[in-house]
């Protein structure tokens, strides 16, 4: 992928918004010492990196490095706001500046005090799409909603989403006000929203923004059966990752590598090809700390996968094949409400 990949970038509607995003968007989560050491400058020079490459979809949150994240984006887009969709949410639990912790929290009157918050870190006046992070169970979602709703008319949003929400969650949050961009992990490994979220994002003009459609790094062709992680790096914890698990998924990773060398690409490019592929209505948002990664992710977009393809990857990694849940026991509670 070169440097005119700006011009060449494949644009998607995102909702029923009339805004076009990238086909590839970027996820900032990375950025703030999650996957290994923190460089903000070297983050600041990636995302201004992926600018000049045409991904202008930063997606983040507050709950990243308790408000870090958005710092550095902000510090990253000034003077180039126009160039921008500011993606970030709210109300997932986390620590926040003080390091005090915080829960889940769709309260209405909670909602306004966290866009500000948000947009003083990100040092912008509008947020384009602002999602609530995790659902609030002792919350009704019309109430939270309506609240999000609320900030547009304010002119502090321009459009409204959710993450990791249940496909009944979702109809009744957009039959208050519409909902522009589900966020939810997908990939060759976590096909779970075809059964039910995928269409029903399609039949309400949903954009299904696809995080960890890497895997967090195992589609990638990085982690061997040797790999291990720092306490504070998330996969430490994740089933698919621990050891028997990750020795098994380890076997249908050889076979997406075969056919990846076959299409003459990477193995991160034949995933996120297949994650294009899928549906115009599904948006992945990588994430990495370094340039040079990003700048192969976008190589999927020269990746062409026929119907033989589709269906031997089908073959590959079916529905449920990977060895081990996404999240640990606790955390997995925490979504599809």
């Amino acid at each position: 992928m070169t440097r005119d990949a700006k011009s060449i970038m494949q644009q998607r509607p995102l909702g029923r918004t009339g805004i076009e995003a990238p086909a590839i968007g970027y996820g900032c989560y990375g950025l703030s010492g999650a996957y290994g050491a923190q460089d903000d400058e070297e983050s600041i020079r990636t995302i201004r990196g992926a600018l000049d490459l045409g991904v202008t979809l930063l997606n983040t949150s507050d709950t990243y490095g308790a408000g870090h994240n958005e710092r550095i984006v902000g510090q990253a887009i000034q003077g180039r706001r126009d160039e921008v969709l500011v993606c970030t949410k709210f109300g997932n639990p986390g620590r926040d500046e003080n390091n005090a912790p915080i829960g889940v929290c769709g309260r209405p009157e909670y909602v306004p005090i966290a866009c500000d918050r948000s947009l003083k870190r990100l040092g912008i006046d509008v947020i384009d799409v602002y999602a609530q992070h995790r659902v609030d169970p002792a919350v009704p979602i019309e109430e939270t909603v309506g609240a999000m709703a609320r900030l547009i008319e304010a002119g502090k949003v321009r459009a409204i989403g959710l993450s990791e929400a249940s496909v009944q969650t979702l109809r009744r949050a957009h039959a208050t006000h519409p909902i522009a961009a589900l966020e939810t992990e997908y990939s060759l490994w976590s096909r779970e929203p075809e059964v039910e979220l995928l269409p029903a994002c399609r039949e309400l003009g949903v954009t299904f923004l696809a995080y960890s459609p890497l895997g967090r790094g195992f589609l990638t062709g990085a982690i061997d059966a040797r790999a291990s992680f720092a306490p504070n790096d998330p996969r430490s914890v994740m089933p698919r990752f621990q050891r028997e698990n990750l020795a098994l998924n380890l076997r249908r990773l050889q076979m997406l590598e075969s056919l990846a060398a076959e299409k003459r690409c990477t193995v991160a490019q034949l995933s996120l090809a297949w994650v294009l592929a899928r549906d115009e209505s599904i948006i992945p948002i990588p994430g990495t700390r370094r340039l040079a990664h990003l700048e192969e992710n976008l190589g999927a977009t020269l990746v062409q996968l026929d119907a033989r393809d589709m269906a031997h990857l089908d073959e590959i990694m079916p529905r449920g094949a990977a060895a081990g849940e996404r999240y640990a026991a606790d955390y997995l509670r925490t979504v599809g409400l």
